[in-house]
């Protein structure tokens, strides 16, 4: 198939589709297949500027709108997202590589963030403050205007659908930059949110980030940001933004995440919770993963064959296929980056205990697959254990003590999510305390519980997202003094 026999998909902005200024496109290739599966603008400055325009233009009535229509509109938007859930699902599949049964869930957690936060728009409160007779002091919350919102590539339809719902509710307008990786689902997003959403109160532009991401960043109407992806990126964001005028930014970014095994650990319950926590069900394409498996001594080897074995089990196969357990990575150069760090460990001295290699016999022939790998003895130190993959490698070391333990999970630079398995009540509030994470799982891995604040300490970003803090971040307080005494 020639790229000239598929359509270009065009972008939405203020309430109308339409291609990238210059005509300039981006292929779709469907990871598993290497084939061709849709075109996509390549938004320009230009485009940016209009999707901006079109936002301003539309903030003032969606602003004023009654706090109960504007969470009608939200959970009219999850209806149809339910509605249209498979077809969203089987997209991001064929787009972004990882298996059906996990993309079927970002549909259902997209309109569920949906809902979650048009139930929270009554909470947007001020306060009032005790004054002398004859005066009043009070706050209130104010949207900032445009919100721009650049999303990664592992869970395209999710992030793009949930990751407007808190600047929605907040009264404000949305652009909507997804990953040039998978744009395929936020198009069709967009079909969506033009059924139940004013024009120009969200907007999806298509592009790279180094063209539309940057034009975005660097726009001097839009005030408030929030990236999705690499830490390297979130600093690049803040020092573009700084250049342009004083934004309010906030960064979900990358993590090289601790689990610890302690000796008394249930040893089935931990292992089943490291296989699900380094998310291998995505190809370990996901900021929180636990990649890091901090393993004591005294049941390390143990540990470690079942864990293996465990691994060496998972089924690589087709995306759409409902047995599959590991897809496709997302695009070439991410295979040859997690082929890259195969190569490290082993140069670094780690023992490649399963794993690693890549597919390319049948069904895998003209895809970009690769086993998940387990590495064993990797040093603590190391770029096996500091560096993001952010693919399907995980290293495990040993520790002796509760301290060495800390020592080695703190010891990074990223501070995302972390996990402990232990029977100990005692050990677990400590660990919980002691380590530098902004999320902690405690006998339990990967699973956010509604309502409270995800985010990351260090590295791993500013802000806190799916919960009240989300949607508060969304406005600006403003202080009102009176004097009515006459």
């Amino acid at each position: 198939m020639t790229s000239k026999a598929v359509d270009v998909t065009p972008m939405l902005i203020g309430g109308e589709r339409r291609l990238a200024a210059d005509d300039g496109v981006i292929d779709a290739i469907n990871p598993a297949t290497g084939r061709l599966i849709g075109r996509f603008p390549a938004a320009t400055a230009r485009d940016v500027d209009d999707a901006v325009t079109a936002a301003r233009s539309a903030f003032p009535d969606w602003s004023r709108a009654e706090p109960g229509e504007r969470a009608a509109a939200l959970h009219a938007l999850a209806d149809v997202i339910d509605a249209h859930a498979e077809e969203l699902a089987l997209l991001d599949v064929r787009d972004n590589g990882s298996p059906i049964r996990e993309m079927r869930k970002d549909a259902g957690v997209a309109s569920a963030q949906l809902r979650y936060f048009a139930g929270l728009i009554l909470q947007l409160r001020g306060v009032t403050v005790p004054t002398g007779s004859g005066r009043l002091n009070y706050s209130i919350r104010q949207p900032y205007g445009v919100v721009g919102r650049i999303i990664p590539f592992n869970h395209p339809l999710m992030f793009a659908a949930s990751k407007i719902a808190a600047p929605l509710a907040a009264g404000n307008t949305v652009i909507v930059k997804p990953s040039e990786h998978t744009s395929l689902s936020a198009l069709r997003l967009a079909d969506l949110v033009s059924e139940v959403l004013p024009a120009g109160v969200v907007n999806i532009v298509t592009g790279y980030g180094k063209v539309a991401g940057d034009a975005l960043v660097a726009h001097p109407d839009v005030r408030r940001l929030a990236f999705i992806g690499a830490a390297d990126t979130g600093r690049a964001i803040i020092s573009r933004a700084a250049e342009v005028n004083i934004k309010n930014i906030t960064l979900e970014l990358g993590g090289k995440n601790p689990l610890v095994v302690f000796p008394d650990a249930d040893l089935d319950r931990a292992v089943d919770g490291a296989l699900r926590g380094m998310n291998f069900t995505w190809q370990g394409q996901s900021c929180g993963s636990t990649s890091r498996v901090l393993v004591h001594a005294d049941v390390h080897d143990d540990f470690v064959a079942r864990l293996t074995e465990r691994v060496a089990a998972l089924r690589s196969g087709a995306p759409d296929d409902p047995a599959t357990d590991t897809g496709a990575i997302v695009n070439s150069l991410q295979l040859e980056k997690v082929q890259q760090y195969v190569r490290i460990g082993q140069e670094e001295g780690a023992r490649l205990a399963v794993g690693g290699d890549r597919l390319t016999d049948g069904v895998f022939a003209d895809g970009l697959f690769v086993r998940p790998a387990v590495f064993t003895g990797v040093d603590p130190v190391s770029r096996l254990a500091q560096e993001e993959i952010f693919g399907p490698v995980m290293a495990t070391m040993k520790f002796h003590d509760y301290a060495e333990a800390v020592s080695i999970a703190n010891n990074i630079r990223y501070g995302l999510t972390a996990g402990v398995f232990t029977r100990d009540l005692a050990v677990a509030h400590r660990f919980a305390a002691d380590v530098e994470a902004g999320y902690v799982w405690v006998n339990e891995v990967s699973r956010h519980t509604p309502g409270t604040a995800f985010g990351g300490f260090k590295d791993s970003g500013l802000g806190r997202e799916e919960d009240i803090e989300e949607l508060e971040s969304y406005t600006q307080i403003k202080n009102v003094h009176i004097n009515f005494d006459n």
